[in-house]
């Protein structure tokens, strides 16, 4: 298989990878199929393993891309880590401090991004803790999540271009009684002084 070449299925992603990552990449598996619900599947996304929720349940898709399912989490195989991507989390400001302080209670450091944790070997995983993640957040609920979140971008939006659109210009302020007077604005005015 060329080094180009994505694999198409979790099979042939797995099957690809060196027994190291296959040791890891299989544990996350096994703690995120156990413990997923709510019409949540399997396959493959954005060249990793992913887990999302299917057009059959969510047909809008992801706002993104509406031919994507919508995103749940993922494990990818990375150059120097294995990742575990969970966009809930990042979603929700509140779950996202959960999980953090519930890693940081198991003593083991804590490597992550905005929604990706990257662990180099097994001793890095607190399982547990990614397990009750997984269980907080099931399938249906995450999809409640998603459009709240979408539904409220969109009306600040909407918001935000009534007000830009609402907003007269300001009148250019008028020349006083004086000034016309002597002949015109303080710029005239000033241009006559020149001129003497």
């Amino acid at each position: 298989m060329p080094a180009t070449t994505k694999p198409a299925t979790v099979d042939a992603y797995l099957k690809a990878l060196s027994p190291d990552r296959l040791e890891m990449v299989q544990a996350l598996r096994k703690v995120v199929n156990d413990n997923i619900r709510g019409g949540l599947v399997e396959g493959m996304q954005y060249g990793m393993i992913g887990y999302y929720v299917p057009h059959s349940i969510f047909p809008a898709g992801y706002h993104c891309d509406p031919k994507q399912p919508l995103p749940y989490a993922g494990i990818a195989s990375q150059k120097s880590h294995v990742g575990f991507y969970f966009m809930c989390s990042y979603m929700n400001p509140e779950l996202d401090a959960w999980f953090r302080k519930a890693w940081a209670s198991t003593g083991r450091k804590l490597d992550m991004g905005a929604s990706c944790v990257r662990v180099k070997k097994m001793d890095d995983i607190a399982f547990d803790v990614i397990a009750e993640l997984v269980r907080k957040v099931p399938g249906d609920e995450y999809v409640k999540i998603y459009e709240s979140i979408r539904s409220q971008s969109a009306s600040g939006r909407s918001a935000a271009k009534k007000d830009a659109t609402s907003k007269k210009p300001a009148a250019k302020p008028k020349a006083s009684a004086s000034a016309k007077a002597k002949g015109g604005t303080k710029k005239v005015v000033k241009k006559k002084a020149k001129a003497r």
